[in-house]
């Protein structure tokens, strides 16, 4: 196994063993990956299927049932916006749009000349603020297209 590979099993397991509940699921050792790492690699499935008991079938019929899990590493950059009802009826069908636009996407996904990646999140958790946008997991609420467009050409501005 190459060292890359092992840095990645170790991580992946401090991940797992690191959660502080009495009960230890497929689904909270997967966030508990995703918090860590930003995504669930296969090797990922592999050791919270060994932790947990359960069959690799198992932990990949509850890691594919959420569409907020990602299989592949996240770019540079990440920009979130979210979805929810509260988020819905106070703008962010427009601040997605305008973003989508801008990154000439048809939906979601990653945009490999600004190393960025655009996703749709169900609830970002922060309701009275509506719309919110995450950009690199940093929230901001009261979010116009106008205002989200220019903070995120502010990150890509910084980082080229």
């Amino acid at each position: 196994m190459p060292h890359q590979i092992q840095d990645l099993r170790d991580h992946i397991r401090k991940a797992i063993e690191s959660q502080q509940s009495r009960v230890i699921t497929p689904l909270s050792s997967l966030l508990a990956v995703d918090d860590s790492i930003g995504y669930i690699p296969k090797e990922a499935v592999e050791e919270i299927a060994k932790f947990t008991k359960n069959t690799v079938n198992d932990v990949w019929g509850v890691a594919s049932f959420y569409t907020n899990f990602r299989f592949t590493p996240p770019k540079k950059h990440t920009v979130e916006v979210c979805w929810g009802p509260s988020c819905h009826v106070r703008g962010a069908p427009g601040v997605l749009q305008a973003l989508l636009n801008y990154f000439n996407l048809a939906m979601e996904g990653e945009v490999e000349d600004k190393n960025l990646t655009l996703k749709f999140n169900t609830c970002l958790g922060a309701c009275s603020q509506a719309p919110v946008i995450s950009i690199n997991h940093k929230l901001t609420g009261g979010m116009d297209a106008r205002e989200a467009l220019k903070r995120v050409k502010e990150l890509i501005r910084k980082h080229d």
